[in-house]
Parts: C-alpha cells; sequence; structure tokens
C-alpha cells in the first residue's frame, strides 16, 4: 500500500481562496477536502495551518495577475509549490466553478499537465522589482518625451529640430530658460553647448515663439520638467541598489556586461531575471525555450503548421531585441558579421531574432559556465574555414571542374 501523500490546488482570487486538498496516492477517484479563506494576512496564516494540520506536501496554485503571491510568500518552505498558468488549466465551456478549477489543478498537476511556470527565489524576485520598476520609469521618462514635444510644437517652438535630443544638455538649458519666462530667442540660443550641430541662427528662428509663448505653456513646461527630475532621480537611484543588490555576483555582471550589445545595467536585468548562474536552465536550449526566441513547432500528420516563436519571458524578450540591434551595429563585432550574412536569406526582422536567439543561448555559457567572452570579430575561424573550401571543392567538381587542394608553398 502507498504511503499518503497529500497534495492541494488553489484557486487564487483578489479576496478569497478556495482551495481542496486530495491524497494522490490513493487509487480510484479522489476524495476532496475544500475550504475557503480569505488574503488579507490572518486568513492566509489559517491556510498555511490548515494546510499543515492535513500534512500536505506539494501545493499548486493559478497564475493568476499578482493575487498569487501573498500566498506563495506565506507557504514557501512549507511544502513544495507550483505555480501554474492559467490558460493550462482552462475549464470547458459553461462547466467552471472556483473549487472545481482547484481540482483541476491537483488532477492535472499529478497527470502532468499543466504548463508551469518559473518561480526564482525571494532574494531575485526583489531583483526583479528593482529592474522592472526601473524599466517602468525608463517608459515614463519616454512618455513624457513626446508630451514635452508636443507642447512644444503646440507652442510653435521648433526645438526639435535642431537637436538631435530634446532631453539633452543644450535642449535642457534652453527648456528651462522658456520655463523661467525667457522670451529673447537669441539669449535663449546662446545657452546651447558651442559644440552643437545647429548653428547659433537656426537655434534663433526655431525659438522665435519664444516671444508669443504663453503663460500656460511655461507652467506645463515648468511642471514637466520638474517630473523629469524626478523620474531621472529616481532611476539613478534604482540602479545603485540593484548595484548594491549584486555586488557579491559583480563577476557575472562583468563578464556579461562586455558582450556586443550588452552593457552594466543589462547584465544585471538579465541576472535578475535569469540569475547569477542561470542554475535553473539545464541547457542553453532550455533558456531559449523559457525566453520565446528559438523557433516553435506546430505539427499535424508529420508536417509542421507554423514555426512561430512562443510565448516567453517578456522582459528577457525585450532585453534580448535591444541588445541584438546594438550589437549588429557595434563595429568590427561578430554579430556584425553574422547579420550581414543573414540579412540577404532572414530578412531584417527575422535576422534580429536570430542574434537575438544566439544572445540569449550566449548568456547561458557565461552565467552556467563562468566563461569569459572573447570578441575575434573579423579572424577567421580555421575548422569553418575548411568546412567552406570543402563545400566549395565539392561543388565545384560536381560542375565537372577539376580542384587541386592548395600547396603549402602555393599558399605561402
Amino acid at each position: 500500500m502507498q504511503a499518503a501523500y497529500k497534495i492541494a490546488g488553489i484557486d487564487v482570487h483578489k479576496s478569497m481562496l478556495a482551495v481542496v486538498i486530495a491524497d494522490a496516492a490513493t487509487e480510484g477517484e479522489w476524495a476532496f477536502a475544500r475550504g475557503q479563506f480569505g488574503t488579507v494576512h490572518s486568513e492566509l496564516r489559517r491556510l498555511a495551518e490548515w494546510l499543515a494540520q492535513h500534512q500536505v506536501r506539494e501545493a499548486v496554485m493559478e497564475s493568476t495577475a499578482q493575487y498569487w503571491k501573498p500566498v506563495w510568500r506565506e507557504l514557501e518552505g512549507q511544502c513544495r509549490l507550483h505555480l501554474a498558468q492559467a490558460r493550462s488549466n482552462r475549464a470547458p465551456k459553461g462547466r467552471k466553478g472556483d473549487f472545481r478549477d482547484a481540482e483541476r489543478l491537483a488532477r492535472r498537476l499529478v497527470a502532468g499537465e499543466l504548463i508551469l511556470s518559473f518561480v526564482p527565489d525571494p532574494e531575485q524576485r526583489l531583483w526583479r522589482t528593482l529592474t522592472r520598476t526601473q524599466h517602468q520609469l525608463t517608459r515614463d521618462r519616454v512618455r513624457l518625451h513626446n508630451q514635452l514635444e508636443s507642447l512644444l510644437e503646440d507652442g510653435h517652438i521648433k526645438l526639435g529640430t535642431c537637436v538631435s535630443d530634446l532631453l539633452g544638455v543644450s535642449s535642457r538649458r534652453i527648456l528651462e530658460g522658456l520655463a523661467n519666462g525667457q522670451k529673447d530667442a537669441a539669449a535663449l540660443a546662446a545657452l546651447a553647448e558651442p559644440d552643437l550641430r545647429a548653428t547659433p541662427e537656426q537655434l534663433t528662428d526655431a525659438l522665435s515663439a519664444a516671444a508669443t509663448l504663453s503663460g500656460l505653456h511655461r507652467q506645463i513646461l515648468t511642471l514637466f520638467l520638474k517630473r523629469l527630475d524626478l523620474i531621472e532621480q529616481q532611476i539613478a537611484e534604482l540602479q545603485l541598489a540593484m548595484a548594491n543588490a549584486v555586488h557579491e555576483h559583480h563577476a557575472a555582471v562583468t563578464r556579461l556586461a562586455v558582450v556586443p550589445g550588452l552593457g552594466v545595467d543589462s547584465a544585471q536585468q538579465i541576472i535578475a531575471e535569469v540569475g547569477p548562474q542561470a542554475a535553473t536552465f539545464a541547457s542553453a536550449g532550455e533558456l531559449a525555450s523559457w525566453v520565446g526566441v528559438c523557433p516553435g513547432r506546430e505539427e499535424s500528420a508529420a508536417v509542421s503548421k507554423s514555426n512561430r516563436t512562443p510565448k516567453g519571458n517578456r522582459a528577457m524578450r525585450r532585453l534580448l531585441n535591444q541588445a541584438a540591434y546594438a550589437a549588429c551595429r557595434t563595429k568590427g563585432s561578430l554579430f556584425q558579421f553574422l547579420y550581414r550574412r543573414l540579412l540577404p536569406r532572414l530578412g531584417h526582422k527575422k535576422t534580429i531574432w536570430a542574434i537575438a536567439h544566439r544572445l540569449c543561448r550566449l548568456t547561458w555559457i557565461i552565467l552556467h559556465k563562468g566563461v569569459e567572452y572573447i570578441e575575434y570579430g573579423k579572424q577567421r575561424d580555421g575548422k569553418a574555414m575548411q568546412r567552406r573550401a570543402a563545400t566549395l571543392a565539392r561543388q565545384l567538381r560536381s560542375l565537372g571542374y577539376q580542384v587541386i587542394p592548395p600547396t603549402t608553398s602555393a599558399v605561402a
């Protein structure tokens, strides 16, 4: 007779939890014990005590928005936890219920039919909170940039046509002058850096409407600049906090930051997502599959209907996509030559995605194996050259040409 193995299924909602417990070692139909709990701290403690009384060794819950996080933190360490993606526990239409969903979770977990999410340890989850909050602030800065440009256009200030960065040093000085009530276009143009590409005459012409700019425009501009200063201050604080949080893993950050397309900030964000050693993923291919940068496969009747990439970790997909754009523009890097080689066959978007895939696998190797990145650049791989020469020789022989292998003296 098998020993009892209690398992719990938890259907998570914002204000209530539907929990069922069953003995997974029981043969035949399972008998479920049901319980309903709230989501405040006292109710979560009562849930933990109830599961401990029933000697539950394993629990599974759905990843419903962010509501699963308090439940996970309360039960972490008490039993083995699993987080299932909600779409893998769908109910037939017209047969959905809270306790039914919880029972289905438990059954499908034992049957191996659920798609489980990767939940890192508490420290890494804090890293993710830091980096993702920083990303949200960066998006707020971009949104503010667009609002600022719209405000200037509304006031007929054409500063954006003379500068490449509307939030750069010269532009910030000019914008502060506008906000402080300066109406002389020549005086505003004199605030720019001497090495600015636009001439003082061009700047004066672009700022000629400063004399007629309304007081409300200047007031809104002042609010925008204050918000911009606050956002940049908060971003700097989060960057410093993240650097202190991963200080003991500075070697991994350094190894990853030297990869073309990446940097210190990108390296820290990647480590926050996959961990300093990427220990959860057994291979580079497994990491690429989790991120969602590998080719997908939808097969029916031995025919693949689609090779679209699967959905994966959105933060990592964004990071790798941005890094791929930067890597293919790094002069002399291997990724620049890879981009030029793949572009005629795949096109721009697919080539960028292929480079992102290569960067993802490279990330796993650097973190998991602890190796250093070496940029070979224009140095050719000897084995690759031999394979290429053999392929060309075979193709020439198939066309009827006689191919004579080069001698050492001939190569010299």
